[in-house]
């Protein structure tokens, strides 16, 4: 825990009322449902100069600041989302000790502990409340640093919620994702009280000490990533040279947990691509299946041969029966060199070539045949 040691002092209030103050810095807060991060003290020793003269009490308990997540909590992969945390204390006095013999109290001194255990009672109050969130899953990130949620004193709530940004990733796995909330405020550890004399007015000199400490709390809750289909390009085929028009053929796969229905991919062909045929049909795909879609493309000729990558958009219909639009995929494909297809021709031609030759060359060998046939039998 951490021990705060940066500043003491003492202010005069009305007669000769002195409180000496020892400030604690705020500290992390988290959202709960419900808290289960008990109050804790960080126990400083009281420093030397605490000690006005009576401890007519010792008091136990304190705050205990709870954390409400408001709206929903279920979310898609790759949302950044801001989630609210409505905070109230619920701090109570769970009992006290005194420490002095009630029957040989004077009645002076009995004015003292009385006025001691007025101020004991605002040890409850949670003072100036630092919240700050931590995930943990690396795939959420929160993106706010410490929050700020002022003073509250039991039974309290904050004005307006605190407040984070949250990332989720696009790889994120559907499902649940837990968030630590810690909570550090100041709180009223003990007091000390003493004055010279009781009259009508009041007693006359009194002096009250005030020791300070830090408490924490901490808690755990849930966010969870929804359960869609998601898809990924597992295989590309097709050739593609520059000034042809070519068929690829594209497998796309529903690698989520739920159906696609009814799904249609799109493809956006940038330079060097264009197309009149950028849609096709990929039907329902359930979970873990595969089909594969056929695009032809045009490549401009002036197309410098190498990797590409296009953009598509599958639109399909969830198990709830809304329409929805997937996140981008990519295609991975590559522009061939022109000499490539040009030597592919060049074969071509050959091959056709030294077919014609050998059709040529049978057909003569045919007609030297059936001469040679004729003429041994007119002989």
């Amino acid at each position: 825990m951490i021990k705060m040691t940066d500043s003491r002092y003492a202010l005069p209030i009305m007669a000769s009322l002195a409180v000496l103050l020892l400030f604690v810095a705020p500290v992390h807060a988290s959202s709960t449902l419900p808290s289960n991060g008990a109050f804790t003290a960080a126990n400083a020793e009281l420093p030397e100069f605490f000690n006005f003269d009576e401890n007519y009490y010792t008091v136990f308990g304190g705050p205990d600041v709870t954390a409400t997540l408001l709206g929903d909590n279920e979310f898609e992969r790759g949302e950044t989302v801001t989630l609210h945390l409505d905070l109230m204390n619920k701090g109570l006095i769970t009992g006290f000790r005194s420490e002095e013999d009630d029957f040989y109290l004077t009645q002076l001194e009995q004015k003292l502990q009385s006025t001691e255990m007025s101020y004991e009672s605002q040890r409850t109050t949670a003072i100036g409340i630092v919240a700050i969130l931590t995930p943990l899953d690396p795939a959420v990130n929160v993106k706010s640093g410490p929050q700020e949620a002022g003073t509250l004193v039991s039974g309290q709530k904050t004005d307006s919620p605190v407040s984070f940004n949250v990332e989720i990733s696009n790889n994120a796995e559907a499902g649940s994702y837990p968030m630590r909330l810690d909570l550090y405020y100041g709180y009223q550890k003990n007091v000390q009280i003493n004055g010279d004399n009781e009259t009508d007015l009041g007693i006359t000199n009194m002096e009250v000490g005030l020791w300070y400490d830090m408490g924490t709390q901490n808690t755990t809750f849930d966010i969870y990533v929804k359960d869609e289909a998601r898809f990924e390009v597992t295989n590309v085929t097709g050739e593609l040279y520059p000034d042809s028009e070519s068929l690829l053929y594209v497998t796309f796969e529903n690698v989520g947990d739920l159906p696609a229905k009814d799904a249609t991919v799109r493809i956006s062909a940038a330079d060097p691509f264009s197309t009149t045929d950028d849609q096709a049909f990929l039907g329902t795909l359930d979970a873990g299946e595969n089909t594969t879609a056929v695009f032809k493309l045009k490549v401009d000729d002036l197309a410098v041969p190498k990797a590409y990558a296009l953009n598509s958009e599958i639109k399909y219909e969830d198990t709830d029966g809304h329409d929805m639009i997937s996140d981008t995929v990519k295609i991975k494909t590559e522009v061939l060199p022109a000499s490539a297809n040009d030597s592919g021709s060049g074969m071509t031609g050959i091959i056709i070539g030294a077919v014609i030759l050998i059709v040529i060359a049978g057909g003569a060998y045919f007609v030297y045949r059936s001469r040679g046939s004729g003429n041994s039998k007119d002989e």
